[in-house]
């Protein structure tokens, strides 16, 4: 049996807890790891084997997992690949422990094997018998990498939001800024109405952008596009086994969304049985997953956005007025385009310099004309709409674009 060999000099430490996975088919080392990592502040489990290793990260959320390569039934590197290749699950979203540091043991100085394993995504590997400060020093940059990475993700989506914008000078939009400013510093909830392609997203994003949890995480979730019987699970997470098709635990948009912002975006399509849940969501700060009786504390700001007349869903018995009250503290209602028709000269403006900059299409103009034109269209599909027709011009007409461009084209 290898041993760790235990040195008395620095030892890095991490001002936060971790989850970590430990697999090896060596008792000795696998309790001696744990207690060494225990010691450090960590939460840590154990398998004695790779196919052990592979149901428990399936079935619960790691930090960082370490994997000794020779075991019996699945060894160390079947293992890898299949925690690897199961990154994405059949909704698209990442997997419990598909961005989970994965730090490969092995007892034989195999360089080709070590490279292989760097290859497959493994972060580290090491050799046996184990280096104490090498193992701490290793766990705190993996944790420090993953963190890193979800902090840079993080930014990624904040500077995307970043470039939704508000365009206009109309007196119904400067009314919808003016309550932004006033409502995005505070807690409220808030329910944005108004019309399909208004830019309802927008507002939600600005309200988040510029409140104290920016730097949180913001998750959207479009009610309507989610089946009925998938909606609870969806919101709440569900256990492994709980239906056909659980295959793991999994959180949902309310854990995701601990520390920030959650959008419900097309509310009024939500099936009452998910509205109850919601409700006792806003009103107790905390889920249950589908298949558990454990609740769950969260920390949301819950923002709700609807095109239906909700009253008038109220009196049909499609929607609870209760939960009606609990989201629409503070009602904002984005204008139809029709409108604010004066704010289209801003919006053709600032749409074809994103358009002829997306497009890689050398800069184009619209005359007076063509504005006016514009203006005189009923826009039924609002600000989508909008900017497909400019698009649609942007790439057939020529560099000046004229009022028979908009009547041929429009």
């Amino acid at each position: 049996m290898y041993i760790l060999f235990f040195f008395c000099n620095f030892a890095p430490k991490l001002s936060f807890m971790a989850k970590l996975l430990i697999i090896d088919d060596e008792r000795g080392i696998r309790n001696t790891l744990k207690e060494i990592l225990a010691d450090e502040g960590h939460e840590v489990d154990v398998a004695e084997n790779g196919k052990q290793g592979l149901e428990m990260a399936q079935a619960k959320t790691y930090d960082l997992i370490f994997s000794d390569i020779k075991m019996p039934e699945m060894d160390g590197m079947e293992l890898l690949k299949a925690l690897k290749n199961g990154e994405n699950d059949e909704n698209g979203d990442a997997s419990l422990n598909g961005e989970a540091p994965i730090v490969m043991i092995s007892g034989h100085g195999d360089v080709e094997t070590a490279v292989q394993a760097l290859k497959m995504g493994a972060y580290d590997f090491l050799l046996k018998p184990l280096d104490l400060n090498r193992i701490l020093i290793t766990t705190k940059n993996a944790l420090e990498s993953k963190n890193l990475k979800q902090e840079t993700k993080q930014l990624r989506k904040r500077v995307a939001a970043k470039g939704m914008q508000m365009v206009g000078e109309s007196p119904a939009i400067m009314r919808v800024r003016e309550i932004i400013s006033k409502v995005a510093p505070t807690e409220a909830r808030v329910l944005i109405t108004g019309p399909n392609g208004t830019g309802k997203e927008v507002v939600a994003h600005m309200i988040h952008e510029n409140s104290a949890r920016a730097n949180g995480p913001m998750v959207e979730v479009n009610c309507a596009a989610i089946p009925s019987e998938l909606i609870e699970s969806e919101l709440f997470g569900h256990m492994k086994g709980s239906f056909t098709g659980a295959v793991k635990d999994r959180a949902g948009k309310f854990e995701q969304a601990d520390g920030g912002t959650l959008f419900l975006d097309e509310i009024g399509d939500m099936s009452l049985a998910a509205q109850t849940k919601v409700l006792r969501a806003l009103q107790e700060s905390e889920i249950t997953r589908v298949g558990s009786d454990k609740a769950i504390k969260v920390n949301v700001r819950v923002l709700a956005a609807t095109n239906k007349d909700l009253a008038a869903e109220i009196a049909k018995g499609n929607f609870r007025e209760d939960l009606f009250h609990r989201l629409n503290v503070i009602p904002i209602a984005v204008p139809a385009l029709n409108e604010r028709i004066e704010d289209i000269p801003l919006l053709v403006d600032y749409f074809t310099a994103k358009i002829c900059e997306e497009q890689g299409i050398a800069p184009k103009t619209f005359d007076a004309s063509a504005i006016k034109a514009l203006q005189s269209k009923q826009w039924t599909g609002n600000i989508r709409q909008l900017r497909n027709v400019v698009e649609r011009l942007i790439i057939l007409a020529g560099a000046k674009i004229t009022k028979e461009d908009v009547e041929m084209y429009a």
